[in-house]
């Protein structure tokens, strides 16, 4: 039966009284192993607060400062065919130095005196252009005079007009005077008549008076031709100036379309001008594009053709030339996540590969053969690898880059960010987050302290 009550106890015993336990206790190096282990722990415990420099790894290579100064490949602006080499791979060419003659393999281009001939074409259409400028020059003067002459010849015709007026109105009161003197005459004879047949005045006296009579009824005829006259004279002048006005719209409308017959020819034979003077050039232009010259100083690393007689198209790639003199800087990709940590002026560690280098990420002052930069650019858009392009240049402040660097040979950075603890470090590694996100000394982003 259970047993539960209070009066039931069992003494514990110790573990000293075993042999085991006392062989081990009296082993010398088991106080060596705890102290081991105690310091240890409290080794791991300060290594926890030891600074740690966050940075940001990329990979790349060695490439030129500025674009130009990378290597150039120098293509053919025309077709041909290769005729002579003068030059060969590995040697040293100064600006304007011929590297390769061409020759024409297009028929429009095959006549020797191509361009003498377009030449003459050209001053033949300027000495026809010159004779249009004279002939619209010399219609235009003769514009000028008609509308001169038209003005006199109205004018005169007005004057006319003026003189045919002033004759009618003097006709007018003459033909008035003729009546009143008809009238007078008229009456004289009526009353000559009365008197001669009342008896008082003789026979003779009354043929007078019929006679002066017959006189002014003759007057009165012509001074009403002669009234009708000057106004069929004044109708005549008013036709005149009709006349006058549609001769002389005739002759300078036609001066005037010649005029314009002339410039339009004028400025058909300016534009065949400025197109022969175009090929001109062009031809020109042409004939300096057989010689094939380094654009500027450089090494010629590689002959991209080859053979004599060997057919080239337009663009096609001839010689591939490194620039002499160039800034060496070196292109380096990292990961999208870690762009917004980067900016221009940022210190950067690099080291190259084929150099003996020591790197400790974490303390940069402890690495050996890496050398200093600056972040000078950094793309805004992705590579095709997938990361970002950003440029670095040497830090004048630094020891100065190796001179035995080569184009191409690739490089390693880190980008150096905050001092933070090991132990946190740690920390945001295991936990996968980014590095902090901070505003850089040599930086200008204000909102990273918000």
């Amino acid at each position: 039966m259970l047993n539960l009550s209070d009066n039931y106890s069992r003494k514990l015993e110790s573990l000293e009284t075993y042999k085991t336990v006392k062989a081990l206790n009296e082993r010398p190096h088991y106080k060596t192993l705890n102290k081991v282990i105690v310091g240890s722990c409290i080794f791991a415990v300060i290594f926890l607060f030891v600074p740690w420099t966050q940075n940001i790894s990329g990979s790349g290579a060695v490439t030129t400062l500025k674009p130009n100064q990378r290597p150039q490949t120098i293509h053919t602006a025309i077709a041909g065919r290769i005729e002579k080499w003068y030059i060969q791979e590995g040697d040293f060419v100064k600006k304007g130095d011929t590297i390769l003659f061409i020759s024409e393999v297009k028929d429009d281009y095959f006549d020797p005196n191509l361009i003498k001939n377009t030449q003459n074409q050209v001053d033949a259409k300027k000495s026809s252009l010159q004779s249009y400028d004279g002939k619209v020059g010399a219609l235009e003067t003769q514009m000028s005079e008609l509308s001169k002459e038209r003005s006199l010849k109205l004018q005169q015709a007005q004057n006319k007009i003026k003189q045919g007026i002033l004759k009618i109105q003097s006709d007018s009161i003459d033909l008035e005077a003729v009546k009143t003197q008809l009238r007078i005459s008229t009456t004289q004879f009526n009353r000559s008549t009365q008197l001669n047949k009342e008896g008082l005045k003789p026979l003779t006296d009354v043929e007078e008076k019929r006679l002066k009579l017959q006189e002014v009824q003759a007057k009165i005829i012509t001074q009403e031709n002669k009234l009708l006259t000057a106004q069929n004279e004044l109708l005549n002048t008013k036709m005149e100036i009709n006349r006058l006005n549609a001769e002389y719209s005739e002759k300078i409308s036609k001066a005037n379309s010649d005029k314009y017959t002339a410039l339009s020819n004028q400025f058909d034979t300016e534009a065949q001008v400025n197109k022969l003077e175009n090929q001109y050039v062009n031809y020109s232009i042409r004939n300096g594009m057989y010689y094939i010259k380094a654009p500027q100083d450089g090494y010629v690393n590689r002959a991209l053709q080859s053979g004599l007689g060997e057919l080239i198209k337009e663009g096609t790639p001839i010689v591939s030339i490194m620039p002499a003199d160039y800034d060496i800087a070196v292109e380096s990709y990292v990961n999208p996540i870690d762009l917004p940590l980067l900016k221009k002026g940022e210190r950067v560690r690099v080291w190259f590969d084929g150099w003996p280098t020591i790197v400790f990420s974490g303390w940069p002052d402890m690495s050996y053969g890496t050398f200093g930069g600056k972040v000078i650019a950094i793309e805004n858009f992705i590579s095709p690898n997938g990361k970002y392009r950003i440029l670095i240049a040497p830090d004048s402040k630094e020891a100065k880059w190796p001179k035995q660097l080569s184009i191409g040979a690739g490089a390693q950075t880190i980008a150096l960010l905050e001092t933070v603890p090991i132990g946190f470090e740690i920390w945001r590694v295991l936990n996968g987050f980014p590095p902090n996100y901070y505003e850089s000394k040599n930086g200008t982003d204000a909102s990273a302290k918000k």
